[in-house]
């Protein structure tokens, strides 16, 4: 009698990912061809996978992509040096102060939503006491009850 563990049958399906993910996303383009091929229901499962899991749509898993990443990829924390010290120098400062900008302009958009968010609640608190007031100014005093 043979019992199978839990690590055995869920680690051929890891395996097997890991497997197409190295090769990208041409493997798991022909991995779905080849089940819409021999069993469509598999192909279609293995597309819904592909849409659910973003692969399919991602850019770093092209071929591309991970050469973009491998250009950019951070050394300890900064950017891989050029080996021109006055380069590299200008090229810190400069990201430095891209990013001062961004963050200053972040900060204005932030104002700008604030003050927007302001306007509109101010604006819907006019029209709400301008609602309360109509109706009681509408109805007229009989003395009767």
């Amino acid at each position: 009698m043979t019992t199978m563990t839990s690590t055995g049958i869920t680690s051929w399906p890891r395996r097997a990912e890991a497997w197409l993910d190295d090769r990208g996303k041409p493997a798991w383009i022909a991995a779905m061809v080849l089940g819409f091929v021999f069993f469509w229901p598999v192909g279609l499962a293995l597309l819904a996978y592909l849409i659910w899991s973003k692969r399919m749509f991602n850019r770093s898993s092209s071929c591309g992509g991970r050469r973009m990443q491998h250009m950019t990829r951070l050394h300890e924390g900064a950017w891989m040096s050029s080996g021109n010290s006055a380069f590299d120098a200008y090229k810190s400062e400069t990201l430095r102060r891209l990013e001062d900008e961004q963050q200053a302009f972040d900060a204005f958009l932030q104002r700008l939503r604030e003050a927007k968010d302001k306007q509109e609640f101010d604006a819907f608190m006019q029209e709400r006491v301008k609602g309360v007031q109509a109706p009681v100014a509408a109805q007229p005093e009989t003395g009767q009850y």
